[in-house]
């Protein structure tokens, strides 16, 4: 059984991919945060702004087995008239690592879809991932020292000092790393953060949330 809180077609917003059409599938549930307000001011991670709770989301549902949520995505890649080509999925949340398991990565696999994980890195990766995210939460245990593309959001409460925590990612196995601005009220000032710490360490790229700035889901 799976629990989706939404499944939808859109574009990448983030990241190395970014602008690339895909199928977001984001996962009910999170290790770090119970979702819930009244929670917030003791999680690990308290600055999410996603609602990964409950099934009741635009495509979200509950899905028995693997077959049938890869034919949703499947369906829902369908619905903007794309090709059998280029099929590429997403898999967010909450954290999705919780859900993901073999079983739905092989069914994906043979519709022909390339399969991606945004995780906060504390849950082990199961075989057959073809491109892995990690955003690493302060505070969290990090388990996921080798990934396709690191995203750190700057600046989390924690985070002191941000350039001692960014020279110990840069000597991690991470092919890309990027440094998103944490959105909200503070986010002229935490994109200039992020600009000069890329000037000034150049093995960081700025990630903005296109998505957003577009007004796309």
């Amino acid at each position: 059984m799976y629990t989706v809180k939404e499944l939808f077609p859109t574009l990448q917003g983030e990241g190395t991919h970014s602008g690339r059409a895909a199928v977001f599938c984001r996962f009910a549930g999170c290790n770090l945060w119970s979702g819930r307000e009244e929670d917030r001011a003791d999680a690990v991670c308290k600055f999410c702004d996603t609602d990964f709770v409950g099934s009741d989301g635009f495509g979200g549902g509950k899905f028995e087995n693997a077959e049938l949520l890869a034919d949703a995505i499947e369906a829902a890649w369908k619905s903007t008239s794309a090709g059998p080509q280029q099929r590429y999925v997403v898999f967010t949340g909450g954290e999705p690592l919780l859900q993901l398991d073999e079983a739905l990565i092989l069914a994906l696999h043979r519709k022909g879809f390339e399969v991606a994980i945004e995780t906060n890195g504390t849950i082990k990766i199961p075989k057959g991932v073809d491109w892995v995210c990690v955003s690493p939460k302060a505070g969290s245990d990090l388990i996921v020292l080798q990934a396709d593309e690191l995203k750190l959001v700057v600046p989390q409460a924690d985070h002191h000092p941000l350039e001692t925590l960014l020279a110990r990612f840069e000597k991690m196995d991470y092919r890309h790393r990027y440094l998103q601005p944490m959105d909200g009220p503070n986010l002229k000032s935490n994109t200039e953060l992020a600009v000069g710490l890329c000037q000034k360490r150049p093995l960081w790229r700025l990630s903005l949330q296109s998505h957003k700035l577009i007004g796309i889901r």
